[in-house]
């Protein structure tokens, strides 16, 4: 964290919270505040997936495993209200009610992607939750607070490492069913996302509330024909 500040000529702030235990979240929140007077950028990137939660090639969708999917759920999907009801509140009562709310969503939300049936409902989850987080925050606290999503395409992470690669590198069938189905016939990079998180966190995008915008080398409008 020293090391962002030095390099950017700011401050940081570390302060850890679980992101499903809202009393912990508003600790965190109270001090962010009592430190920097206002909340004004929430990015909900906490977000992860589970085995029971996902149907292998041989298995069917009656070996869901419930509390699995639960996990899913919870960790996606309250691991995204949770945090903007805290932190959003604290931006409703701020001196200037201004902030923006950036969730992240997924490509599993747009569609049908077999085997992560926890993680693409979760997410499709998150999806209806910025609209109507949207709506709210500008009718009844006007609009000076936004809430937006991303939808990442295809990136390769130590998360999705041993379902897109093998153990020497290479890619398995459902990394190249992927790049077959992106125009841009690659992963994306991590840094290529800071441009659209950058652009709705800041008041470039001021007339921008409700929109999911997916960042993923064109997979969301390509038929594959």
């Amino acid at each position: 964290m020293r090391e962002i500040a030095v390099a950017t000529g700011g401050e940081t702030l570390f302060l850890q919270a679980d992101v499903l235990d809202k009393p912990a979240l508003e600790r965190a929140c109270d001090r962010l505040v009592a430190e920097w007077g206002a909340a004004d950028i929430l990015v909900n990137a906490a977000g992860g997936n589970q085995a029971g939660a996902t149907i292998a090639p041989d298995q069917t969708i009656f070996d869901l495993d419930a509390e699995a999917m639960r996990g899913v759920v919870d960790l996606n999907f309250m691991g995204t209200v949770l945090p903007t009801l805290v932190f959003g509140q604290a931006m409703v009562r701020g001196e200037k009610k201004k902030g923006s709310i950036v969730n992240i969503s997924s490509m599993a939300a747009q569609g049908v992607i077999t085997r992560v049936v926890g993680y693409s409902a979760s997410k499709a989850a998150i999806d209806n939750f910025t609209r109507w987080m949207a709506v709210e925050m500008v009718r009844k606290f006007g609009e000076g607070i936004r809430v937006n999503a991303i939808a990442p395409g295809f990136f390769l992470t130590e998360q999705n490492r041993t379902l897109l690669t093998h153990p020497d590198g290479s890619l398995t069938d459902r990394s190249r069913d992927i790049l077959a189905a992106t125009p841009y016939g690659r992963f994306g990079e991590p840094e290529e996302l800071n441009g659209t998180l950058g652009w709705l966190a800041s008041d470039a995008s001021a007339f921008v509330t409700g929109v999911v915008v997916p960042v993923d080398g064109g997979f969301s409008i390509f038929s594959g024909v």
